[in-house]
């Protein structure tokens, strides 16, 4: 994971989860740029957390994170490891999905 800086991250339309550091961290990375293709996905590592974004919306996906894993995965432990995140939040037994209503 290579540090990419935030600053400013208050004016543009990036969104995400924020994660503590941990096992967890690497498989939604993989995940996150599975399931979204056609964005530039942004990880900034801050050590103790890792900030994981992109632009307007990102959807993280079970089948993706148990691939990533090599094990089963329940969404709700995606919400243990969450310390935070950018944007708004949708989530279900399949997916969660980050994104913006409006944009800048």
């Amino acid at each position: 994971m290579n540090p990419t800086p935030t600053r400013g991250s208050h004016r543009n339309n990036r969104v995400g989860p924020v994660l503590r550091a941990g096992p967890l961290t690497a498989a939604v990375v993989e995940a996150a740029e599975e399931d979204n293709p056609d964005k530039t996905i942004r990880v900034d590592d801050k050590g103790a957390y890792v900030r994981i974004d992109c632009e307007g919306e990102l959807i993280l996906r079970r089948d993706s994170l148990e691939r990533a894993l090599g094990r089963p995965f329940r969404m709700s432990e995606l919400e243990v490891e969450l310390g935070s995140f950018a944007g708004r939040i949708e989530t279900t037994e399949d997916l969660v999905r980050f994104y913006f209503e409006k944009t800048l």
